[in-house]
């Protein structure tokens, strides 16, 4: 696998998206949870998404339940949370895992290629973040604490590359 484009991955619907489809696009990718201290970011998610979808930007949002079993919910309920509590309009996929033997091969990927501290591939908790530039290779890694908002400066950068 020599790119995030060779990935498929299924919508919180169910349907099969080649990751293929964002080429040519800014990618924000975050493992994300419902229950969890940082959930309240889906908020900043989605307002990046809105300031930036119209210029090449996705924010994809993948969940998972490894952490705190954070995010206990099904599709659909999931879906409801997002779209009720935060006014969530960006893509959103099936419940993964993002660590272990059954992670998800997109989140192989990113970690392999922007290890967090000290080189440890590992996600740590809910809402890492990994920018992804329009050639499909990753730009940066961030933790779970840096909110939405604080990366607009290099979406903008990678905008403009």
């Amino acid at each position: 696998m020599t790119s995030i484009f060779d990935i498929q991955a299924d919508s919180l619907s169910g349907q099969s998206i080649n990751l293929a489809d964002y080429k040519g696009k800014v990618l924000l990718i975050v493992n994300t949870a419902s229950n969890c201290g940082f959930t309240p970011q889906y908020k900043g998610l989605e307002a990046v998404y809105e300031q930036f979808k119209a210029k090449g930007v996705e924010v994809l949002g993948f969940p998972c339940n490894q952490f705190g079993a954070q995010e206990p919910g099904n599709a659909g309920e999931i879906g409801a949370f997002c779209e009720k509590n935060y006014g969530v309009t960006f893509p959103l996929f099936a419940k993964i895992d993002v660590n272990g033997d059954n992670a998800h091969p997109l989140f192989k990927k990113l970690k392999k290629d922007a290890p967090g501290l000290l080189g440890t591939e590992a996600i740590k908790w809910n809402f890492t973040k990994f920018l992804v530039r329009k050639d499909g290779t990753v730009f940066g890694r961030y933790a779970p604490a840096t909110k939405p908002e604080d990366l607009i400066k290099d979406i903008e950068k990678l905008l403009a590359e």
